[in-house]
C-alpha cells in the first residue's frame, strides 16, 4: 500500500457502508464521535471540573488558586492540550469525510448524508480511546509496549520463514484486530505480505489518517494522558506531550526500497474477522496469522480459531501475544484493545454466521484455551510470555496497570494428528 493510496482502496472486503441503514448509521456515529471530540472532552474534563472547584469554600478555592497550587491556570493548560488532541480529531474526521464523499456540512432531510449528532456517549468514549492509542501504537514512548507484543511475533516469523524469504516467495501474514495499523506496518517494512483486518470505524479511520495522511515523522502533537487527573505525581506528567508519528509510512518505505530493502505489502479489510475470513475464497490464503491483544475480544474462542483454520495453509503457522482480558465478561463488550465490537461490518442480511455478533459467550483460561487450540486441528509448538507490559500506561503514573501476556506458537496439522 503506497502512502498516497485513498482508503476506499485500502478496505477490502464485503464493505459497502451505504448499502445498509444500519451499518451507515454506525459509520456515522463514528465520524461524530471524532467531530465531537473538542467539545466534549472540554466539557467532561475541565468545564466540570471548573464547576466544582468553585463549589469549594471560596477561601479554599482562593488559596488553591494560587502558587504553587494554580488550579484554575492548570485548567487553562489542560483546555490547551485538548485542543492540540482536537487537531488530530479534526484531521481524521476530514479524512474520513473525504473518503466516502460525504459533506463537512450535512443536510439534515437526507439519511444518506447527515452524520451530526449521531454518535452517543459509548462512541465518544471510544473516539477518546482511539486518541490516546496512538501513543502506544505510533510515538517513540511508546516503543516499550511495542517490543513486548510485536517484536516476539516479528521474530517468530522471521526465523520461520527466513529461507523462503531469501528465496524470494511472497508470505503472507493476517493480523485480526490491526487497530491503528502499526503492526501491519511493521510486518510490511519487515518484508511480509501484510493484511490487517479490523471492524471497529474508529479504528479504520484513525489507521487511514496515521498510514496515509499524515506530514512526517513526529509532525503532530498529542497529550495522550491530559483527560486524566488522578495519580499524578505532578501537573507535567498530565500535560505531557509525545510526538506521532515517530516513523512516517510513507518516509519509511520509500527509504527502504531506495536502499534496496526487501519490503513487502500491506492492506486492511473492514468486516467481522469470522465472517470474512470463513468465506470460501478465503481458504488456505495465509501462510501465518499473527493475533496480537486479540483473541479475548471473542465471545465465543471457537469461532475465531475455526476461521483461523480455515484461512491458513495446510502447516501455516499462528503466533499469539496477549492476554484473556474477556471483553464480553457477564455479556458486556469491555473497551477492548482491538475495540472489535459486534457493529455488524461486512455482515451481509444473508450471512448465516452473525460472526461475533452472534448470542451467548464464554470465558476461558489459558490452559483450556490451549487444550482449545490442540482440540481444533493445531499443535501447539511453543509456549512463553513472561514479560510485562502496559497498555496505554504512563509510566510515572502512581497506578500501574500491567499485564503479562501469554505468547504461544501453533501449526495447523491434519485433523487425525490432532486428534
Amino acid at each position: 500500500m503506497s502512502d498516497h493510496e485513498q482508503t476506499e482502496e485500502e478496505w477490502a472486503g464485503d464493505f459497502d457502508p451505504f448499502s445498509d441503514p444500519d451499518e451507515r448509521r454506525v459509520l456515522f456515529a463514528a465520524l461524530d464521535s471524532f467531530r465531537q471530540y473538542r467539545r466534549t472532552a472540554h466539557r467532561n474534563t475541565t468545564h466540570r471540573r471548573r464547576q466544582a472547584f468553585y463549589a469549594l469554600p471560596s477561601e479554599h478555592w482562593q488559596m488553591l488558586s494560587e502558587p504553587p497550587f494554580s488550579v484554575l491556570n492548570h485548567f487553562n493548560a489542560v483546555d490547551d492540550a485538548i485542543d492540540v488532541n482536537a487537531e488530530i480529531a479534526d484531521a481524521i474526521l476530514a479524512v474520513g469525510l473525504e473518503s466516502f464523499g460525504l459533506p463537512a456540512t450535512p443536510d439534515k432531510d437526507d439519511p444518506n448524508q447527515n452524520w451530526h449528532d449521531t454518535a452517543t456517549a459509548s462512541d465518544v468514549n471510544k473516539a477518546h480511546s482511539t486518541i490516546r492509542q496512538f501513543y502506544r501504537d505510533w510515538s517513540a514512548e511508546g516503543q516499550v509496549e511495542r517490543d513486548v507484543c510485536y517484536e516476539p511475533v516479528l521474530k517468530d516469523l522471521r526465523e520461520e520463514f527466513a529461507a523462503r524469504s531469501a528465496a524470494g516467495e511472497e508470505i503472507r501474514v493476517l493480523v485480526p484486530g490491526a487497530g491503528l495499523g502499526r503492526f501491519v506496518f511493521d510486518l510490511c517494512l519487515a518484508g511480509f505480505a501484510a493484511e490487517g483486518n479490523e471492524i471497529s470505524y474508529h479504528q479504520l479511520l484513525a489507521s487511514s489518517w496515521v498510514l496515509n495522511h499524515t506530514a512526517g515523522p513526529a509532525k503532530h502533537a498529542l497529550h495522550p494522558f491530559a483527560l486524566h487527573f488522578s495519580n499524578l505525581k505532578s501537573r507535567q506528567q498530565q500535560l505531557r506531550s509525545v510526538a506521532i508519528p515517530d516513523t512516517h509510512p510513507g518516509t519509511a518505505i520509500h527509504e527502504a526500497a531506495t536502499s534496496g530493502q526487501a519490503i513487502g505489502s500491506m492492506s486492511m479489510s473492514a468486516a467481522d474477522f469470522v465472517v470474512l475470513y470463513k468465506q470460501p475464497e478465503q481458504k488456505a490464503s495465509f501462510d501465518a496469522v499473527a493475533t496480537v491483544f486479540f483473541i479475548d475480544t471473542a465471545p465465543n474462542l471457537i469461532r475465531y480459531i475455526e476461521a483461523i483454520r480455515h484461512c491458513l495453509k495446510p502447516n501455516g503457522l499462528w503466533v499469539n501475544v496477549g492476554p484473556l482480558l474477556w471483553h464480553f465478561d457477564d455479556g458486556h463488550p469491555g473497551q477492548g484493545q482491538a475495540q472489535a465490537q459486534a457493529q455488524g461490518h461486512g455482515q451481509g442480511k444473508e450471512d448465516t454466521d452473525a460472526g461475533i455478533g452472534e448470542p451467548g459467550n464464554v470465558e476461558l483460561t489459558e490452559e483450556e484455551v490451549l487444550a482449545l487450540v490442540r482440540r481444533m486441528g493445531f499443535e501447539v509448538e511453543a509456549r512463553a510470555g513472561d514479560r510485562f507490559c502496559g497498555y496505554i500506561q504512563d509510566g510515572d503514573s502512581m497506578l500501574q496497570n500491567l499485564y503479562r501476556p501469554g505468547h504461544w506458537i501453533a501449526r495447523k496439522v491434519e485433523m487425525e494428528r490432532a486428534a
